[in-house]
């Protein structure tokens, strides 16, 4: 029987090098004293499967990676120079070259260039044709070419629906002679959608034109906007060369200065309204014209 320790025939023995194995290890335990067996080696290492518990064949992601390249603002460099680097084929050296960007192209349309094209288009869209406004409306074609201030019969002047206008041009037709009939006087400038303006009695030998105001059943009449066209109104016979003398009640303030407050149209509206034709006209012309 060998002795313990010894190998056994046809063993081979290990060579003295070969300690730092784990054969050699094993056999040096073993001529130690010792039945020792060998350390189990570790197992191989295998890659991270997939989750179907097979090998997975996707690389390694990369430990670093380049980083994503931003976007060129108007001062950076890639705009505002670009640089070449070409390499000499003989000395091996390389050169640098900077080259400005083209002529005539600003920062903002090298970096955006989508912002660029969509400001020309919008650029190049047809302008809006503008509202018609009430100067650019046409006017009335019905009124006759006559010279500016000339009083005539108007084919567009509404008809009189007062019953107070009608007693009033009664009235001072019974003291005053005027040519009756007519109801419109040619002015030089668009007056709403006409050139011509209707006042409520039309003194033509005066030059004169006289309107009965008052606040309406509501009291929204002469107030407001229309109190704006009243005025407009004056200013268009003025210009034209005529007077105009408002009659107004209810209250309402004076426009001009030969408007009269009055409480209503009483007995004392015609001789108030003669006297202050005779200040407008002078009392020689007014009288001229007073029935006797």
């Amino acid at each position: 029987m060998p002795a313990q320790g010894a190998s056994a025939p046809g063993q081979a023995r290990p060579a003295p090098g070969d300690a730092g194995t784990a054969s050699g290890q094993a056999w040096v335990a073993q001529t130690a004293g010792g039945a020792v067996s060998a350390a189990p080696s570790p197992p191989p290492r295998r890659r991270r499967g997939s989750s179907t518990g097979l090998p997975s064949t996707t690389p390694r992601a990369e430990a670093s990676r380049s980083p994503e390249p931003s976007r060129a603002s108007p001062t950076s460099p890639l705009v505002n120079d670009i640089r070449t680097e070409r390499v000499s084929p003989s000395t091996g050296a390389s050169r640098t070259e900077h080259a400005s960007p083209p002529t005539g192209a600003s920062s903002t349309e090298l970096a955006s260039p989508a912002i660029s094209g969509s400001r020309t288009e919008r650029s190049s869209r047809p302008a809006r044709a503008p509202r018609p406004t009430r100067a650019s409306r046409p006017v009335c074609d019905k009124t006759p070419a006559l010279p500016t201030g000339t009083p005539f019969v108007s084919a567009c002047a509404p008809k009189p629906a007062s019953a107070v206008e009608a007693e009033l041009r009664a009235g001072l037709t019974a003291r005053l002679e005027f040519e009756p009939g007519l109801n419109a006087v040619r002015v030089g400038r668009p007056f709403f959608d006409h050139v011509e303006v209707w006042p409520d009695i039309v003194l033509s030998e005066l030059r004169v034109a006289i309107e009965y105001d008052s606040t309406g059943r509501h009291g929204l009449e002469h107030v407001g906007h229309r109190e704006t066209a009243d005025r407009r109104k004056d200013a268009a016979l003025r210009a034209a060369g005529w007077e105009v003398v408002r009659l107004r009640t209810g209250k309402l303030p004076p426009l001009g200065p030969h408007d009269l407050q009055l409480s209503g149209l009483t007995r004392q509206t015609v001789p108030l309204l003669l006297d202050e034709l005779r200040d407008i006209r002078g009392p020689l012309l007014v009288d001229a014209y007073l029935r006797r």
